[in-house]
């Protein structure tokens, strides 16, 4: 493939690594120390990144990926930022996430799941177009055992893998290999590890023959028949003494004690 030169754009975080090569944009998560867990500015550079992404007429894909044993492990429980001064100023409560933009935008996405994958790392996985994984990869759903309530996990989840897994995987907070997660929907495709690398570069190949037009009105379709999500829901869920308890047993590594009303 001939690769126009583009310059990749800015993300406004040290922690993921953009390169565009070969009609695609790739991004990789790169904070192994904190088991690639998001700081809000990490979550705001991949919603940078899609909204460029739509706009640059000469890609074909957006590629998404982890680091050593880690894709993602969701947000950073202790609240990291990289630069507290910068959230306050230009955070958005409701459209600070990336999950939307991404299904918006009109270039493919292809999640390459090399390891752990859990709790916002589902959320990304749900939200891109082509999920393959190593057979390396586990797959969890932490969040109610720390008192959130993810409506982008609840608007997608029994999508992909049907009502009663999906009730299983939330309720329970149980880890499925990559092999189950294949068979439960989740992923579109496993391999063996040392072969990921390879697969997804002709996965990233195949999606560069089709109609840039065409491709891009199968993506609309297909997410015009997915539910609305409640961002509400989890905004009103927000400092609420549960979400609190749960996050400070979390962080002090102590047995939940919820309150009841």
């Amino acid at each position: 493939m001939s690769t126009p030169s583009i310059t990749p754009p800015e993300l406004g975080t040290s922690f993921i690594h953009v390169e565009v090569r070969d009609r695609v944009l790739h991004l990789r998560i790169d904070r192994v120390e904190r088991r690639n867990s998001f700081t809000q500015e990490m979550y705001r550079a991949l919603k940078r990144a899609a909204i460029w992404a739509d706009g640059q007429s000469e890609l074909d894909a957006v590629c998404l990926t982890g680091t050593d044993r880690w894709f993602a492990a969701g947000g950073d429980m202790a609240g990291n930022s990289e630069d507290p001064e910068g959230i306050r100023t230009e955070w958005d409560p409701t459209d600070n996430f990336p999950f939307r933009h991404i299904e918006r935008c009109r270039k493919i996405w292809v999640a390459k799941i090399n390891g752990v994958c859990q709790a916002g790392g589902i959320d990304l996985a749900l939200h891109c177009d082509v999920v393959v994984a190593s057979d390396q990869a586990r797959f969890r759903i932490p969040e109610l055992l720390r008192g959130i309530p993810d409506p982008f996990m609840s608007a997608r989840l029994a999508e992909a893998v049907g009502i009663a897994r999906a009730r299983y995987l939330f309720f329970t907070a149980a880890e499925i290999s990559a092999v189950e997660a294949e068979a439960a929907g989740l992923v579109g495709k496993v391999v063996p590890h040392a072969e990921l690398e390879s697969h997804v570069d002709w996965v990233l190949e195949q999606i560069s023959l089709t109609g840039p037009i065409a491709r891009a009105a199968v993506k609309r379709d297909l997410n015009a028949r997915l539910p609305q999500t409640d961002v509400q829901l989890f905004h009103r869920s927000m400092m609420t003494p549960e979400m609190m308890e749960g996050m400070r047993a979390f962080v002090e590594k102590r047995p939940v004690d919820w309150p009841r009303e």
